[in-house]
This record gives structure tokens, C-alpha cells and sequence, in this order.
């Protein structure tokens, strides 16, 4: 219908000016942070303009659903203070058939995000932390001078620095075997890692204790078969928000099944989901912003839309983050906001419609 392209043509441009106007604001408060470390180690301006331009995808990402709600509510006000939604209503449309096109502009936005989500934000991401911690002399660890720390039923590993993806430093293993006590502690300086679970120690300290003593053997090169897999490290030293959904589903599984910790990468999860029904929520919540009375002014309309877009932004935040210390159910507490709003918004449109 050539109504309906036209809507939809309307809410689209409404969505790229708002992306214009919302993703370089978000941006500038990134290179701003980067900007603070320029002149640490060999980080340098052009280094934070990287940083910061391979950070858009998963800006536009996290901004989505507020471009989706500003972007909505200016495309069919502007219809609306033309009087074209009027003679659209006259012409014998009705508000539903009006807000169609709105809402498939939205799924394409959502599939959009989901292909931005798995095949371009996590690598682009991934390779601006990656690219700054080198810049800046810095190595990747769950906590300043901690290392990397995970196990499974028999080992405790402990991972000083990775050096790159193939070696790493620091090396602690602690064997608990299929008992409760522990069996025997291994320290390496280096630890080369190939392609399969085969991890080629080098200058290795070995402790093993039994009832009455400790036995400790020196060793260039020892061979351990780890239960860790290459891929499994490199999850282990990014952000979870960086991860992509596949990545996330396979590292959550990999923790609940050596019997880690994984709420906060289950949570990561579920957001990604959650995201997407936060911007069917702000799609749904645009409509009968100017449905309802256009009288106070399209100003005015986006100024609460931007107010309200804020306000469920650092909603969605500290109900995402007391969740982690509440041990909410990760599922729950992603989708929990945007499920709220969907029907709010659906109450709201059955009042105005």
C-alpha cells in the first residue's frame, strides 16, 4: 500500500536523525573517557579515535530503543502537525492501520541489531579492548593482580597474563583429583597453548602432598591436558556485554557444567534479548504519544519522550545490576522491565484506539 511506504519511509528518516543526533553524543562521551589515558604507555590520540569509532556498533546497539522511541514519536508528529495523519484518519485509516508501518519499520530494526549483534559489535569490541590494553601495557584479568581464575571437578586454574592468544604466564594448577583434599600444586612460568586441550608448561615447579609430607620436583617442560579450550580462554578475558549471543550461550554452559558462577554471563544473555523487546516496548510507547493530542506541541512531545527514554534507561540498569546481587533469576530480571512496558504501552494504546 502507498500509504503504508510512505509511513514507513516517514519513521525510517525519523530513525536515522535520530541516530544522528543520539550515537555521536554517546560517542563523545567515549573519547572523552579515552582521551584521560592518552600519553599512557604508547596510547595516543589516534588510538582513542579507533577505539572509540570501532565502539559504534555496540553504541548504536545499546541505544536502540531510545532512537527507536524519539525517532517514532518526531516521524509521526511531524505527520501529525502537517494534518496528514488527519486526512490519513478521514481517508478511512484507522490507527491500528496507521501504526503498522511503524512497527515493521521496528522488526527490520530488531533484525538489523540482531545481525550487528552477533557478526559485527563483539568482533569490533573485542578488538578495541584488545588493541588498548596492548597500547596501554595492560594485560586481561577478572581483577587487578588476580588473574584469570576458573576450574572444573578435579583443577583449580589460575592464569597469571596472557602474553597473546598462544602463551601465557603465571601458570597455577590445583589438583583436587576425585577427593577433597589437595592433591598436588603446579607452578609454571610459561604456558604454550596449541590448537587442541594440550598445554606445554616450561620452568615448573611440582607439589605433591601426601599424608605425612611434600614431595616438590623441578622441570623444564611439562605436558598437562587442560580442561580448557582455546576458545574458552579467550571468552574468559572479555567483557560478557562484548560477547556475541553464541558466545554467551556456549561460555554459560561451559561454567554451569564445571560448576562456576554464570549469572552474570547468563544475564548478558537474557539483555540481549531484553533488548529487543525494549525496543518493541518504545515503538509501542511512541504511537499514542502523538495519537493522543498533538496540542502541547511536538516539542514538548519529544522532550518527555527523551525524559521518559532516560528514565527507563537507568531503570533498566539498576534492576539489571541489583539482580547480580539479589541472585534474580538472570531471564527475569532481562526481560522483566521490558515486558512492564509492553504492557503499559498496550494499555495505553486500547485507551487512546
Amino acid at each position: 500500500m502507498l500509504i503504508f511506504r510512505y509511513i514507513a519511509i516517514q519513521v525510517l528518516v525519523g530513525l536515522i536523525i535520530a541516530t544522528a543526533v543520539l550515537l555521536p553524543l554517546f560517542s563523545f562521551f567515549d573519547l572523552l573517557e579515552q582521551l584521560d589515558d592518552v600519553g599512557k604507555g604508547t596510547y595516543q590520540t589516534a588510538d582513542a579515535f579507533s577505539y572509540t569509532t570501532m565502539l559504534l556498533p555496540r553504541r548504536f546497539i545499546q541505544i536502540a530503543p531510545f532512537i527507536a522511541l524519539l525517532g517514532t514519536v518526531a516521524a509521526l508528529g511531524v505527520l501529525a502537525v502537517n494534518s496528514e495523519l488527519i486526512t490519513m484518519r478521514n481517508a478511512g485509516l484507522s490507527p491500528l492501520q496507521i501504526s503498522l508501518a511503524p512497527i515493521a519499520v521496528g522488526v527490520a530494526l530488531i533484525l538489523f541489531i540482531a545481525g550487528l549483534e552477533q557478526f559485527v559489535a563483539p568482533q569490533l569490541q573485542q578488538k578495541a579492548i584488545s588493541n588498548r590494553a596492548v597500547a596501554l601495557n595492560q594485560t586481561a584479568e577478572l581483577g587487578k593482580g588476580l588473574g584469570i581464575w576458573t576450574r572444573n571437578e578435579q583443577n583449580i586454574l589460575r592464569i597469571g597474563q596472557m602474553l597473546h592468544a598462544k602463551k601465557a604466564a603465571d601458570i597455577e594448577i590445583l589438583y583436587f583429583g576425585q577427593t577433597d583434599h589437595l592433591l598436588a600444586h603446579i607452578q609454571a612460568e610459561f604456558a604454550d597453548i596449541d590448537s587442541g586441550d594440550t598445554w606445554v608448561l616450561s620452568n615448573v615447579v611440582i607439589r605433591k602432598f601426601t599424608d605425612s609430607n611434600i614431595l616438590l620436583t623441578r622441570s623444564k617442560v611439562l605436558r598437562w591436558k587442560s580442561f580448557l579450550k582455546p576458545e574458552d580462554i579467550a571468552t574468559l578475558t572479555k567483557p560478557p556485554e562484548s560477547l556475541s549471543p553464541l558466545e554467551l550461550v556456549r561460555h554459560v554452559d561451559f561454567l554451569r557444567n564445571t560448576g562456576q558462577e554464570a549469572d552474570s554471563y547468563a544475564l548478558a544473555l537474557w539483555r540481549k534479548a531484553g533488548s529487543a523487546l525494549l525496543t518493541i516496548a518504545m515503538l509501542l510507547l511512541s504511537i499514542p504519544f502523538i495519537f493522543g493530542s498533538i496540542r502541547s506541541g511536538l516539542a514538548n512531545k519529544l522532550v518527555l519522550a527523551a525524559l521518559i527514554g532516560v528514565a527507563v534507561y537507568l531503570l533498566d540498569q539498576i534492576f539489571a545490576n541489583a539482580s547480580l546481587i539479589l541472585h534474580l533469576n538472570p531471564a527475569f530480571a532481562a526481560l522483566a522491565p521490558s515486558t512492564v512496558l509492553i504492557l503499559l504501552a498496550v494499555l495505553w494504546l486500547r485507551r487512546i484506539f
